[in-house]
C-alpha cells in the first residue's frame, strides 16, 4: 500500500483563537478579486493548500441543498481522482473555501480544481436546462463575438495560498470555520452543516453523508510519530 495513504489522518478540537484576529480579519475574497490575473500556483509537494473559488460574479449559487451534495460529490470524485486529501472546508452561499493536501505523485492544483469545478457546472447547467430555470439565461454570457459559454463560477483561478507551517494551516482551518459565523448565518461554528467544523469541534460526531469526506490533518503536521 502507498504510504502516503496509510498515514494516520487527525483531527484537532479547536474554537476559534482569538489570537488569530489578523488572520480572520484578512477579505480573502478581496484579495483574490484584486489578485485574480495574477495568481500562479506553487505545486511544492506536501504543502497543504488553501483554496477560495466563487460563483459567477459572486450571485448565491449554493443555497440549494442538493445542489451543495452534488458538489461535494464532485469533489470527492476529484480528490480521490487527482489524488488529494480534504483537510476542512465551508460552501458559502456564493463561495467555497478548501483546504486540501496532495499525497504521492499528485497531480498540480490546477487539474484538482478544473476535475471539480468543470464538472459540476456541466452538471448543474444539464439541471437548470431540465428544469426550466431562468439561471441558465443569467449564467450565459457572450465571452467574445460568436462564442457564448456558460459560467457557473467566476472566470480565473480563485485564491490559492501554500501554508507550510503548522500554525499557519490551523489558522487557515479557523478562518475557514469561522465564516458562517462572521456573516451571521450561525451564532457556532458547528451549526453550520456545510462545513467540516462540527467534526473539527467533535471528532466522534457522525458522518454526514451529505458532506464530501473530510480526512483531516497528516499525524506529521501535529508533530506526532
Amino acid at each position: 500500500m502507498d504510504p502516503y495513504w496509510s498515514r494516520t489522518f487527525v483531527f484537532v478540537s479547536r474554537v476559534p483563537l482569538l489570537a488569530c484576529q489578523a488572520v480572520l480579519g484578512c477579505d480573502i475574497l478581496t484579495a483574490m478579486v484584486a489578485h485574480r490575473k495574477r495568481i500562479k500556483h506553487y505545486d511544492e509537494r506536501g504543502h497543504v493548500r488553501e483554496l477560495t473559488f466563487s460563483c459567477y460574479r459572486r450571485l448565491p449559487l449554493l443555497t440549494n441543498d442538493a445542489w451543495r451534495h452534488l458538489l461535494a460529490e464532485h469533489i470527492d470524485r476529484a480528490l480521490d481522482r487527482h489524488r488529494y486529501r480534504l483537510v476542512a472546508f465551508v460552501f458559502m452561499p456564493e463561495h467555497v473555501h478548501l483546504i486540501v493536501y496532495p499525497v504521492a505523485d499528485a497531480p498540480t492544483i490546477s487539474l484538482l480544481l478544473t476535475g471539480i469545478k468543470r464538472p459540476f457546472a456541466v452538471r448543474m447547467k444539464r439541471i437548470l436546462l431540465d428544469t426550466g430555470s431562468p439561471l441558465v439565461n443569467k449564467l450565459t454570457v457572450r465571452q467574445r463575438p460568436g462564442v457564448i459559454t456558460f459560467r457557473y463560477w467566476q472566470e480565473g483561478p480563485g485564491y490559492d495560498r501554500n501554508l507550510t507551517e503548522c500554525k499557519t494551516v490551523l489558522d487557515a482551518i479557523d478562518y475557514v470555520h469561522m465564516n458562517p459565523v462572521r456573516r451571521g448565518l450561525v451564532k457556532r461554528i458547528e451549526d453550520w452543516r456545510w462545513s467540516s467544523a462540527r467534526k473539527y469541534v467533535d471528532p466522534q460526531s457522525p458522518v454526514d453523508p451529505l458532506l464530501p469526506v473530510i480526512h483531516g490533518l497528516p499525524a506529521g503536521w501535529l508533530g506526532e510519530a
